[in-house]
């Protein structure tokens, strides 16, 4: 019988008042010492637990805080650090982690404790965890790679949460999950299989569970999510074979396998088959297939239902959760039966107790982590009849309230959405007749240059915005303060000789919250921070009704940019599917209808532009590969409605106008073809990380539009050299022919320093320079 009915699957580190940002970037830049930072952490720790605590959660969570990434983490656990950073091997620490994410340990630090050398060297990769907005740090492998168990921090958390009186299991990620997030960088092995490293990485497991066992650990949680995706037979075999090892790892030890984000479909036979006492299913994204689930479940586990939605902001339908946990209850009994989060509260903002100033009515159809937390305690209670009836009553008149709003539906809206026509999704004319025009318009040269459009967000940018928005700087002079920063970003771009300029887009905050916040149907948060990589946090909008432009929301800035100087100006917009991943978005109609929405309103921007002289206009969409569905037998759906969303709003300019799209930290083979039909006249990509492997997805298919490699990894303070940009270049041109190449950073440099951006940007320049002189490498 457990003792157990409810616990969490993580919670957010960030802080409530972003704790971990400012520490960590305060260590970084030498104004914080290690003790202090890790005394920030212990803090932050400590706060997490008693929050949870106080919520009613009966086990929580422990080793789901890091300084950067959990995946990060466990690479510096079991020793896997790649050759390049220098590690030799004893002992880890806080400076060879940075050094690993961010290609240095910091602007200040220079020496580093566990004994590597202390040269920059090229940041591992990252990409987006899953179909969500969080990055991870990406393992490496090789031929070559061997496990130990060199790290102590699972175990140094256990002890500290152990020690405070909570009752925590520590949680890792799975080893199938882990070989399979990861990729081979071994240039003498290319083809290295990296599962025949699966039998090493299982030996440290076990050493993990053992010694949490003698620590006194009664239960850990090992996320294995690839059971949502589309397994191979080599996959499912070494889940197969390492779950019957670390079955029998640690007698006494209970284990919970966690699946999350994605029904399991085949698969769902091999979870349920793993000999572990607990098993935790996403509830919400899965829930048209609990029925069989439930059919199925085996007699001798506990079954853990994530009812909760922990990667959106909505309030929990408790009738519709209760008539799920009532089945779940009849097959399973209730001794074997944990309600928790769909997944780990990582995705979500801390609490609505840090929104004041938020909406009333809103904020009644809203859940933060600590509301979810609250919500799956108030479940248990309604399920198993110790809870006040009036919670029920009262959350019920809530989802009513919003579903019978005025505010969220607008005829106008819906209207103009039911009259688009095919025709509007396409251009004038194809690509190969608007290029011509395009060339004859902007006059630029071979290998033309450009950003991806931000430039560095200074200490004094941002003061001065949170001094107009508190209301002590008058509009006038913030505007005034901000067309001194468009002038002084032009004319760098002039005298460095960047070919296509950006104002630079001083005035935003974020490059979607900035649009959110002028588009009907948005709302917003004080501090409903989430994490998007490392220090990097976002305050995703919130987009609860039909979406509409009132007004333009950047022409002024571009029209006044472009004044500036001769070279083309280029407009910068976020474009609709990218706004939609990268918002809390409402659930109540699909997902395609919503992006559409917004489609049309940012086409009316794109015309607008068009019509105040700017003559090329980039519509970033980085999150279209993010947005995938986990199965790929959901993807050709998915890309219709995004790829079509796209040209939506990029057709209704005339052939002259040259269209950019941008888009990172993706993986390109799979979807070459939908980027391709996008018809973007240019795409800008993120491709240093990677070393140009991203362009491979090109070798095969003949993309002809134009295409910038990003050779300028702006995630990292490295300032790259003229060298490092030409070989990456000559990579690009072995595969793209060099009339339709570009030169640009990986993405925008908003969060880079002045003095880095400048050197690493006059570095482009003359890579461009050089290549126009010199003739193409031969391959």
């Amino acid at each position: 019988m457990s003792d157990i009915h409810t616990h969490n699957l993580g919670y957010p580190r960030i802080g409530q008042q972003r704790e971990l940002k400012k520490a960590t970037e305060a260590y970084w830049h030498g104004r914080l010492s290690r003790e202090e930072l890790e005394a920030t952490g212990r803090r932050l720790r400590q706060d997490n637990w008693a929050r949870q605590q106080a919520a009613g959660i009966d086990l929580l969570p422990c080793n789901d805080f890091t300084f950067y990434d959990q995946m990060l983490d466990f690479s510096c656990l079991i020793g896997n650090v790649p050759p390049r950073f220098g590690w030799k091997g004893e002992g880890m620490d806080l400076d060879t982690l940075f050094l690993m994410a961010r290609g240095s340990r910091g602007e200040a630090r220079e020496t580093c404790g566990s004994g590597c050398s202390h040269q920059p060297s090229f940041a591992c990769e990252m990409t987006k965890w899953f179909d969500t907005n969080y990055h991870y740090i990406v393992p490496e492998f090789r031929a070559d790679t061997r496990f130990q168990l060199v790290g102590d921090k699972v175990f140094r958390e256990f002890e500290e949460a152990a020690g405070l009186g909570h009752k925590v299991k520590p949680v890792l990620p799975g080893p199938v999950t882990y070989l399979t997030l990861g990729k081979v960088q071994d240039e003498d092995h290319p083809n290295f299989d990296r599962y025949t490293l699966l039998d090493g990485l299982v030996d440290v497991y076990v050493q993990i569970l053992q010694r949490l066992a003698t620590q006194g650990a009664e239960w850990v949680q090992i996320d294995e999510p690839v059971f949502g995706l589309d397994l191979s037979p080599v996959q499912k075999d070494a889940l197969l074979s390492s779950w019957e090892r670390l079955s029998r790892a640690a007698p006494g030890l209970k284990i919970l396998v966690t699946s999350y984000f994605s029904e399991l479909h085949e698969n769902l036979p091999l979870f349920l088959s793993l000999p572990v006492q607990a098993l935790h299913y996403d509830a919400v994204r899965g829930s048209a297939e609990l029925e069989a689930l439930l059919t199925r479940f085996p007699k001798d586990k506990i079954l853990s239902l994530g009812v909760v939605n922990g990667r959106n902001i909505w309030k929990n339908d408790f009738s519709k959760s209760l008539a799920l946990l009532e089945k779940a209850r009849h097959a399973v009994g209730a001794d074997r039966l944990w309600l928790a989060p769909s997944c780990s509260l990582q995705h979500a903002p801390i609490t609505l107790a840090n929104e004041p100033a938020l909406d009333a009515e809103l904020k009644s159809w809203m859940a933060f982590a600590d509301e979810k937390l609250e919500e799956v305690v108030i479940l248990n209670g309604l399920l198993r009849g110790t809870a006040d009836a009036a919670l029920l009553t009262a959350n019920q008149s809530a989802i009513q309230s919003r579903r019978e709003s005025p505010r969220i539906h607008r005829a106008a809206v819906k209207a103009r959405l039911a009259a688009v026509k095919p025709a509007d999704s396409e251009r004038q004319s194809p690509f190969a007749q608007r290029r011509p025009l395009q060339q004859q318009k902007l006059k630029l040269p071979e290998f033309p240059t450009t950003t991806i459009g931000s430039f560095p967000q200074t200490a004094e940018v941002r003061a001065m915005r949170a001094r107009w928005k508190k209301g002590e700087l008058s509009t006038e002079s913030y505007e005034v303060f901000l067309q001194q920063e468009i002038r002084h970003c032009v004319s760098f771009q002039d005298e460095a000789g960047i070919d296509m300029p950006v104002h630079g887009e001083f005035e935003r905050n974020d490059m979607v919250e900035y649009f959110g916040e002028q588009l009907d149907g948005f709302s917003f948060t004080q501090n409903g921070w989430v994490q998007s990589y490392g220090s990097r946090y976002v305050k995703p909008p919130v987009i609860f009704g039909d979406v509409s432009r009132p007004a333009p929301m950047t022409v002024r800035w571009s029209r006044y940019a472009q004044s500036l100087t001769d070279r083309p100006m280029k407009g910068m917009l976020t474009g609709p599917v990218t706004i939609l991943q990268w918002s809390f978005v409402r659930d109540d109609q699909p997902r395609s209808e919503t992006t559409r929405q917004i489609a049309l309103a940012i086409r009316d921007e794109v015309v607008d532009l068009e019509a105040a002289g700017i003559a090329a206009i980039q519509i970033d969409e980085p999150a279209i590969r993010e947005g995938l569905p986990l199965r790929r037998s959901d993807w050709a759906a998915y890309l219709d409605w995004a790829v079509n969303a796209f040209r939506l709003c990029a057709s209704g300019v005339r052939d002259e106008t040259q269209i950019h799209t941008h888009m990172c930290y993706a993986e390109f083979n799979d979807i070459i073809e939908s980027i391709a039909a996008l018809d973007a006249d240019v795409i800008t990509i993120e491709t240093s990380r990677s070393n140009m492997e991203l362009l491979e997805a090109f070798v095969d298919f003949k993309y002809l539009n134009e295409i910038g490699p990003g050779v300028y990894d702006i995630h990292s303070p490295r300032i790259p050299a003229v060298e490092e940009m030409v070989a990456l270049m000559r990579k690009a041109e072995a595969v793209i022919p060099r009339a339709q190449l570009w030169i640009n950073p990986d993405c925008g440099l908003k969060t880079r320093g002045w003095a880095e951006v400048k050197t690493s940007l006059l570095h482009l320049v003359e890579t461009a320079r050089r290549l126009r002189v010199e003739k193409p490498a031969l391959v």
